[in-house]
C-alpha cells in the first residue's frame, strides 16, 4: 500500500506491505471554523470560567499579551486583532499594550520574521518585546513550588496590570499538552527554572508523557508557575493538521485550557488493538522537522504504538541539521547515550536542550530507533544515536528479518499530532 508521509515540504511516499499493515493513524475529522477571527471576538465576550475580557480590562493601567514564538504555528493574525481591539475598547491605550514573545530559551523574533508571525500592522503599531530566557536581570524570583522548583518569570509580564496569554493546545511529549499554563513555564521563565523543570527529576516520571495530565509533574509545575505569576485571561486555539482553527478557548487559564484539551482529545487520539512490531512515523513535516532536536517529538509520540523490543522508523527532513549549538555539542561530546545518562543525573550537570536527548534515551529503552533523512548524513545520524536508513522500505525489511514475515506495522503520517492509544500492551 502506498502511504504519503508528512516529510519536509513535499512529503514522502512509502510502500508498506498490505499483509503487515495493522493501521494508518490520522487525526479524526473536525470541521474548521468558517470565520475564526469572529469566533475569537465572540469568545472574548462569552469566555469560559470568568467575566468578559472588556470587563476584566476596564480600569487597568496597562496590559501584557504573551505570544508564542516562531517555533509554534499559532494563528496570531487571527487571535491578536480582536484581542487588541477589545483591550483598547476597555480603555487601555495602544501605547500601554506590550506583546511579549514567549521564546523560552529560543532566539528572539524580529524584523520580517516578526511581521510574518504576528502581522505587519500589529508589529508596526504595538510595542513588542522578546523574552530573554538567559538574562536574569529581566526576571523576578517568585518563590518555590511545593516540590522546590524555583520560579523566575519575566519582569515585563509581572509588572503589567493586566496579564493575558495566547497559544495553541496540542499534544506535548512531556507536559501532556501545550497551551494554557505553558505560556508562563517555559514560555517566559528563566533558564534556572527551565533547567530544573526539564531535569530527570520531572521528565523521567512515567506520567510525563504525550496526552496525559493525570499525576504529570511537568504539567503540575507549570500550573504552579502560572498561578504564582498570575494569568488574568487566556486565548487558546485548537487546530487541525492543515493549520486551520477548529476551536477557540478563551477565559480562565485552567477552565478554558481544560475545555480545549477535551477538543484536542477528540481530534488526535487514535486507537489500535495492540502495540505493533514496527511504527513508521514523522515529525509532521516542515517546519517541525527542520531540526533533529524538534524531530525527536515524533519518535517519542510513537511510543504507545510500539511493543517493547520493537522498532520506530522516523522520516524527517532535518534540513537545518541537529539544532542549536548546545544540543549539537551533546551529540558530539558523548560516544554513547549511556555516557550521557551517567552525567545528566548529576546535580551540577546542565546543557540547554539536554532533555531532548534524555527523551531519546527513554524511547530507546523500549524500542530501536531508525531514521530516514536527506538532511543529515549517515555518519551524522549514527553520531545522533540512531540507525540511519537508505529508505523507509529498507527499515521495513530489517524489521521483518527480526520479527518475522507476519510482523505488524502501524503508520502515523502526521507524527506527533496523533496520539496512539493501544487497547492491549
Amino acid at each position: 500500500m502506498k502511504i504519503r508521509l508528512d516529510y519536509d515540504r513535499a512529503g514522502l511516499e512509502v510502500d508498506v506491505p498490505d499483509r503487515n499493515l495493522m493501521a494508518v493513524l490520522s487525526m479524526n475529522h473536525a470541521t474548521p471554523l468558517a470565520q475564526p477571527e469572529k469566533t475569537v471576538a465572540a469568545s472574548l465576550e462569552k469566555p469560559i470560567g470568568c467575566m468578559p475580557l472588556v470587563e476584566i480590562a476596564r480600569g487597568r493601567r496597562d496590559a501584557c499579551v504573551v505570544v508564542s514564538d516562531v517555533t509554534r504555528p499559532v494563528p496570531n493574525k487571527v487571535i491578536l486583532p480582536p484581542l487588541l481591539r477589545a483591550l483598547e475598547r476597555a480603555g487601555i491605550p495602544r501605547s500601554k499594550i506590550t506583546l511579549l514573545i514567549a521564546t523560552g530559551l529560543h532566539r528572539g523574533n524580529e524584523g520580517a520574521e516578526l511581521a510574518e508571525m504576528i502581522g505587519a500592522e500589529t508589529a508596526r503599531n504595538y510595542r513588542v518585546v522578546n523574552h530573554m530566557g538567559r538574562d536574569m536581570s529581566t526576571h523576578r524570583f517568585l518563590g518555590k513550588t511545593p516540590t522546590g522548583l524555583p520560579i523566575y518569570v519575566d519582569k515585563t509580564y509581572l509588572d503589567a496590570d493586566l496579564k493575558i496569554t495566547t497559544g495553541l493546545i496540542e499534544p506535548h511529549l512531556m507536559a501532556g499538552y501545550s497551551g494554557g499554563r505553558k505560556s508562563v513555564l517555559p514560555g517566559i521563565s528563566h533558564v534556572d527554572t527551565i533547567r530544573i523543570w526539564h531535569s530527570p527529576r520531572y521528565i523521567e516520571s512515567p506520567n510525563a508523557r504525550n496526552g496525559n495530565l493525570v499525576d504529570n509533574p511537568v504539567h503540575a509545575e507549570a500550573v504552579h508557575a502560572a498561578r504564582m505569576a498570575g494569568v488574568d485571561f487566556i486565548v487558546n486555539v485548537v487546530m487541525n493538521e492543515k493549520r486551520r482553527v477548529l476551536g477557540v478557548y478563551s477565559g480562565h487559564v485552567d477552565a478554558a485550557f481544560a475545555e480545549g484539551v477535551k477538543m484536542v482529545d477528540k481530534v488526535v487520539k487514535a486507537r489500535i488493538p495492540q502495540p505493533a512490531d514496527l511504527v513508521i512515523t514523522t515529525s509532521a513535516g516542515y517546519p517541525l522537522d527542520l531540526t533533529y532536536y524538534q524531530a525527536i517529538k515524533g519518535v517519542v509520540g510513537a511510543l504507545p504504538a510500539v511493543k517493547k523490543g520493537g522498532a520506530i522508523i522516523m522520516a524527517a527532513g532535518l534540513a537545518e541539521g541537529y539544532g542549536g549549538p548546545e544540543y549539537t555539542s551533546l551529540l558530539t561530546r558523548f560516544g554513547a547515550l549511556s555516557e550521557f545518562m551517567r552525567e545528566v543525573v548529576k546535580p551540577d550537570f546542565f546543557v540547554i536542550d539536554q532533555w531532548q536527548l534524555e527523551e531519546l534515551d527513554m524511547t530507546k529503552r523500549k524500542a530501536d530507533v531508525w531514521v530516514y533523512s536527506r538532511g543529515l548524513t549517515k555518519a551524522q545520524l549514527e553520531r545522533a544515536f540512531v540507525k540511519p536508513l537508505d529508505s523507509v522500505e529498507q527499515g521495513i525489511e530489517m524489521a521483518k528479518a527480526k520479527h518475522g514475515p507476519d510482523m505488524k506495522i502501524v503508520v502515523i503520517p502526521e507524527g506527533p499530532y496523533v496520539i496512539p492509544v493501544a487497547d492491549a500492551s
